[in-house]
């Protein structure tokens, strides 16, 4: 088998002793058949043989049928015993293809293990991780410079705001009446606006 042809590994030597076993065991379940249909008809012939009185032939008869009982009780232990062989053997095969899987897999780690760079490695995390600081950093001093400019921007329209309810309530107008306005209702202004920019700034 290995001087003129490729040899056979073990996962096709097991396929073919359990293919073996497999058909050992259908063989003996044919003979065993055959065995008790003879059986059938030795115990037909052995009743007939003695209701006739023949009991000479009814004795070797029963030697036969007895024989024959003793055969197939032989194929059935015969059966079993090749049943747990192919088990074993279907076992084998299992492990042995565990085996091959684990081997590649063995295989394939070594392989990433020794084409990978564990100080450059280590060199891309340290980069990775100053880089995400980095940016953590920036987003953080973006946020600041947007939220002061929302501020700024809200305060300016708050004080404008203000500014038009004040000269609303005491009747001046944004044009002219302005500047010609007295210097007592100025002052009263810039009291009055001052009290409420100080309650805008006390917490509720």
């Amino acid at each position: 088998m290995w001087l003129f042809g490729k040899r056979k590994t073990a996962a096709e030597l097991l396929r073919e002793n359990k293919r073996l076993l497999d058909r050992s065991i259908r063989e003996l379940d044919r003979e065993r058949t055959g065995l008790q249909n003879q059986e059938k008809k030795l115990v037909m012939e052995i009743k007939k043989m003695a209701k006739e009185g023949q009991m000479d032939a009814v004795k070797v008869m029963a030697k036969s049928l007895v024989r024959n009982r003793h055969a197939v009780n032989k194929m059935f232990a015969l059966k079993s015993q090749l049943q747990a062989v192919s088990l074993r053997i279907a076992t084998l095969k299992s492990t042995h293809a565990m085996a091959d899987a684990m081997k590649g897999a063995t295989r394939a780690m070594g392989m990433m293990n020794k084409r990978m760079n564990l100080p450059a490695l280590a060199k891309i995390m340290r980069e990775f991780e100053r880089q995400n600081e980095k940016m953590e950093m920036t987003s953080e001093m973006m946020g600041d410079a947007v939220d002061g400019a929302f501020e700024e921007g809200g305060e300016e329209e708050e004080t404008d705001e203000l500014v038009s309810q004040v000269l609303d309530e005491i009747g001046i107008s944004l044009d002219a009446d302005l500047v010609s306005a007295p210097k007592a209702r100025a002052g009263w202004f810039g009291h009055t606006l001052g009290a409420r920019r100080g309650s805008q700034e006390v917490p509720a």
